[in-house]
């Protein structure tokens, strides 16, 4: 029976051409180039395949009703492209997709409205496209547009909204028209945070209604929150079908296998504080053994690195590091000077100085990173801000099987906890006496406490 399956996918691939196509040929020339080339390609002297991109190959999957999917890969893995199918904006080269119920996507900003209407116009537009009556579309009215926070600028045509404005109204629509399949991807990331978190909100409240969610991201902390089952894509193939975190642990493996990628390059950074000195030129991560890392688990061992260089020695050199939250809160600021093992007096003028953390003391997120850099302890001589983005992956990093969530903080802990039952039998002390007396000023209340007898050390 497939009464319980929203989605089913099989044997699905997607073929683009890329740097070839028909041109007009407009000499004799050009129409000889072009047949002496293809005949070319056809006996072997060139590769067949050139020119020839699989975005997906071969994807096949299932999702049940109600289900929470998450799809994650990196950039260029086909996760777009799964979802341009499945909502009909494009058609597969081979295999099929078949979607049991009403569906409705948020895919990049631009994708869905109509740029001359207005924004009002735009959801009667989309619910109709939905297959929704005008009455059903009137009983949302008011929960979507006080969603989307846009009640001034309903009535302004959407070429006018800003990509904020666009994705907040985008995201309302879909998922307050309720459809039955819903498929968001990393779209919600234009948005700020406050409405990141109102939409991942209103995702749960979804999921927990019955509907069925397809979300694509490269946060996470988002996937791991929201999902219970995860698919990884890599060159349009898919690598692993399992539970959210056994998917999330197989990508971060992969991802810190490709070495390179983690290397920011500081000397001409577009964050640099105006007036400063370049001296700042790398930074990057490893783990302990020394091997690049571009995601680090979360209480992991990891080490930060940073490179600088300057056109003399340097009395006192202090790097620093600071994170941040998203939001430009700060979390805390690290540099040698304060910490052991690297208080240089005339150091070199270029050098590498290396910040290891035994438990790195952040939940699952992402965490821009300002590198700080002084010649001395007087001033900073380089700021680079913003310079490095650190992502942090979900890990059981208590060993109960439990996963700390961004809600309970950003910080990790080192702490146990223990049991134990009470065991003394002694009296506890008596109760505090108060002597209350009416205060003068404005009614209130001045309490003195009397003198306590009796053993008030804890018990042993």
């Amino acid at each position: 029976m497939m009464s319980d399956i929203a989605i089913q996918v099989e044997g699905l691939s997607k073929q683009y051409k890329i740097g070839v196509g028909k041109y007009r040929h407009d000499s004799l020339r050009d129409h000889l180039t072009d047949t002496v080339t293809s005949l070319l390609r056809r006996n072997g002297r060139a590769k067949e395949d050139e020119g020839i991109l699989w975005a997906l190959k071969d994807v096949s999957f299932e999702v049940k009703q109600g289900e929470v999917l998450g799809i994650i890969g990196r950039n260029g893995a086909g996760k777009s492209t799964l979802l341009k199918i499945l909502s009909r904006i494009t058609e597969p080269t081979t295999g099929r997709a078949k979607v049991y119920g009403r569906l409705a996507s948020l895919l990049e900003v631009g994708t869905g409205f109509h740029a001359e209407l207005t924004g009002l116009e735009n959801i009667y537009l989309n619910g109709a496209i939905l297959g929704m009556r005008k009455a059903e579309i009137d009983r949302k009215l008011e929960e979507i547009i006080a969603f989307a926070e846009i009640e001034r600028f309903i009535d302004t045509p959407v070429k006018r909204y800003s990509s904020g404005m666009y994705v907040r109204l985008a995201f309302a629509v879909a998922a307050h028209l309720e459809p039955e399949i819903l498929i968001v991807d990393e779209v919600l990331a234009v948005g700020d945070i406050e409405f990141q978190k109102k939409c991942l909100g209103k995702m749960h409240d979804i999921s927990r209604e019955g509907r069925t969610v397809l979300f694509v991201s490269h946060n996470m902390a988002a996937v791991q929150k929201l999902t219970t089952r995860g698919i990884l894509l890599e060159n349009g193939q898919v690598i692993l079908i399992a539970t959210t975190p056994e998917v999330i642990s197989h990508y971060m493996k992969t991802a810190n296998a490709i070495e390179g990628q983690a290397i920011v390059h500081l000397h001409d950074h577009p964050n640099r504080v105006p007036g400063m000195i370049p001296a700042l030129q790398k930074i990057w991560m490893t783990d302990n053994a020394g091997k690049l890392l571009s995601v680090a688990p979360m209480g992991g061992d990891v080490v930060f690195h940073v490179e600088y260089a300057t056109d003399s020695s340097v009395r006192q050199p202090i790097v620093g590091l600071v994170f941040n939250t998203l939001a430009g809160e700060r979390l805390f600021a690290i540099n040698n000077k304060i910490a052991p093992g690297a208080q240089i007096t005339n150091g070199p003028s270029k050098a590498i100085l290396s910040c290891h953390f035994s438990r790195l003391p952040l939940v699952a997120g992402e965490y821009p990173i300002t590198v700080t850099f002084a010649k001395s302890v007087e001033r900073d001589f380089d700021t680079v801000e913003k310079a490095y983005r650190l992502t942090v992956v979900p890990s059981d990093v208590y060993s109960t099987g439990c996963i700390p969530e961004p809600g309970h903080g950003f910080i990790l802990v080192d702490v146990t906890w223990k049991f134990r039952t009470p065991t003394s039998t002694r009296k506890p002390p008596p109760a505090l006496v108060q002597d209350s007396t009416p205060d003068a000023l404005e009614g209130q209340q001045t309490v003195r406490l009397s003198t306590i007898s009796g053993d008030i050390r804890p018990p042993a």
